[in-house]
């Protein structure tokens, strides 16, 4: 059985089937723009996913073939925003399972920082990316400001920001805002191939091996508690259960 939420006709849908849940931004015709009340949507999605024990990956994409998200509009920026987006997006990335952006078209804005929350964002051919906050005299939030430092570098994070140019497929893949980059006609297979790989781990060592590599690229290792969380796996029926079923 599927279980689906949503709330209005063109809010976040949430479909869950199989250990797979998958978002989905709603508004083709405006090129999946977000609305500040898609927040609380979202955040009711991803607690749902959160105390889902049977959820064991989830996939962020967009309906249409154009666009995955053009963010916020500048009116819900001057009036709506405050820091539940930031908060959304940092539950998103702190999820103890892998998350996966199926970038169906270009992304914009915030959206950028949403699809940086996710685990492996996978593109397609002819999309673009840009980051406009300094066009409107926006100072971005913290987390975004820091997603983009540890996941694009430096360098590429100051291009973003301080010049707001637009940059293609083939830049984003470059630049590893993308994990891969095909063709619109292989963006299900490609995402589905992960699904179907991330099905065949361990979820308990899945979800500590992401907190740790999380914290490794943040600067807050706990070698310790990592060291433990080993052990613990070493001695742990699971892995003697999966080594002898190989």
């Amino acid at each position: 059985m599927s279980e689906v939420s949503e709330s209005d006709g063109f809010a976040p849908a949430l479909a869950i089937h199989e250990g797979v849940a998958r978002v989905t931004l709603r508004r083709p015709q405006q090129h999946n723009r977000l609305a500040p009340s898609d927040i609380p949507v979202l955040a009711a999605h991803i607690e749902t996913i959160r105390h889902n024990t049977g959820v064991r990956v989830v996939v962020f994409t967009g309906e249409g073939t154009r666009t995955f998200s053009s963010g916020f509009t500048v009116e819900s920026i001057v009036g709506h925003l405050d820091a539940a987006f930031e908060n959304l997006l940092d539950a998103i990335e702190a999820l103890p399972l892998p998350t996966i952006c199926a970038l169906n078209g270009g992304v914009y804005g915030g959206a950028t920082d949403l699809a940086l929350c996710c685990d492996f964002r996978i593109g397609v051919t002819g999309s673009r990316m840009f980051m406009p906050a300094l066009k409107f005299g926006l100072h971005y939030y913290p987390g975004g400001i820091r997603r983009y430092v540890t996941r694009l570098g430096l360098t590429q994070a100051k291009k973003l920001f301080l010049t707001a140019m637009t940059i293609d497929a083939a830049e984003m893949y470059r630049i590893a805002y993308l994990t891969e980059l095909v063709e619109p006609a292989e963006l299900t297979a490609t995402v589905n191939r992960y699904v179907d790989a991330i099905l065949q781990t361990e979820p308990h060592v899945a979800g500590l091996m992401k907190g740790h590599l999380n914290a490794v690229a943040d600067g807050r290792f706990d070698v310790q508690q990592a060291a433990r969380d080993y052990a613990e796996a070493l001695a742990s029926d699971t892995l003697r259960a999966r080594l002898a079923a190989r």
